[in-house]
Parts: structure tokens; sequence; C-alpha cells
């Protein structure tokens, strides 16, 4: 099994914030294969493929607080951390680079960081999606994030959400290496 974890905020207030990204990407991949969201047993909502290979998670926590509904759905589905991806939005990658990497550090992402404090691992792939719409650097990110994209930014936005979803389909058919040396931009 693979579970894809895409975070975000819950709420109308959050939708169409660049910090949704992880959520975009699961909606799209969800319904490209006609897969619809259940409340958990926890703080997330979830779908499964009916032969169980795919699990598309999105936690209710919270972006900060991901890391507890990341550690309930290991638990009830059994998984080991090389069973798990994690998408985000990256706030230091320019807008439509998709940057896919099989461990690492969680980058100043705060939901990252809870993630792997709860996990007590950082060796589970992550799949980053960047957000930044300049090239100069966009600080405090904390109110970056939570801003809708740019009109003239929102279709370049779209397409990463398209492509990101279409190396998750990837990364289930060919595997992690094949799929970082065809999608890393």
């Amino acid at each position: 099994m693979i579970a894809f974890i895409g975070l975000g905020n819950i709420g109308d207030s959050y939708v169409n914030t660049k910090h949704n990204a992880g959520f975009w990407v699961l909606d799209e991949f969800a319904n490209r294969n006609k897969m619809i969201f259940n409340p958990g047993k926890g703080d997330y909502v979830f779908s499964q493929t009916k032969q169980n290979q795919v699990l598309l998670i999105k936690p209710t926590t919270m972006m900060n607080n991901s890391g507890n509904a990341v550690k309930d759905v290991m638990l009830q589905w059994c998984l080991m951390p090389s069973e798990v991806v994690i998408v985000l939005d990256d706030v230091d990658l320019p807008l439509g680079v998709i940057r896919i990497r099989p461990k690492g550090g969680d980058g100043c992402h705060r939901g990252l960081e809870n993630i792997i404090y709860k996990m007590q691992t950082n060796q589970f792939v992550r799949i980053r999606l960047g957000i930044a719409e300049t090239l100069e650097q966009i600080r405090p990110s904390e109110e970056y994030v939570l801003k809708p994209f740019n009109k003239d930014s929102i279709e370049n936005a779209k397409i990463m959400v398209q492509k990101c979803a279409d190396a998750m389909q990837y990364l289930i058919i060919h595997g992690l290496d094949r799929t970082m040396n065809k999608f890393n931009s």
C-alpha cells in the first residue's frame, strides 16, 4: 500500500490559499480515479482504492498539527514510513516546480516539522510543490502561504497540480527512482 498524505488547512477561508496545494493535488488524483473522501476514525478524511493499493489522506488538524493525523493513519493501516508520501507546498521553490525526495529535513515547513516529530523519522517520501510566484525571497512566509495565488499565476498552479497528480500515478506504477528522474524539475 502507498499512502499519499496531502497537507493543507480546513475551512472555507483556507480553500484557495497556497498552503492548500497538497489538498488540491489529492482532490485532482481522487477525481481522476473516481475516489470519494470519507471521514476517518481520527482527524482526517480518507479515500481508498478498491484494491487497497492507494490511500489518500487529508488531515483535518490544521497544517501545523498534521503529524497527529499522520501518526493515527500509520497506526490504523499498519503503515511503515516507506509507504508514506507527503504532498506539500514549498515557498522556497518557484511556482510550478515539483521536487520529489526519498527523505530529508523539514525545510522550515511547520507541517512537515510536526510530521517528522510525531513519526520520529524523516525517512519518508515527500513531494514538494513550488508556490513562489516571484524570484524574490518571500517573507514572512507565514503570511504569503495563507493568501491565494495572483490571477496571473492561477493557470500555472493548476498545471502544477495536474503534473503532481501525474507523478503520483507514475510513482504507483514505476517506483520512486523512475518518478524522481521523470518529474523532478
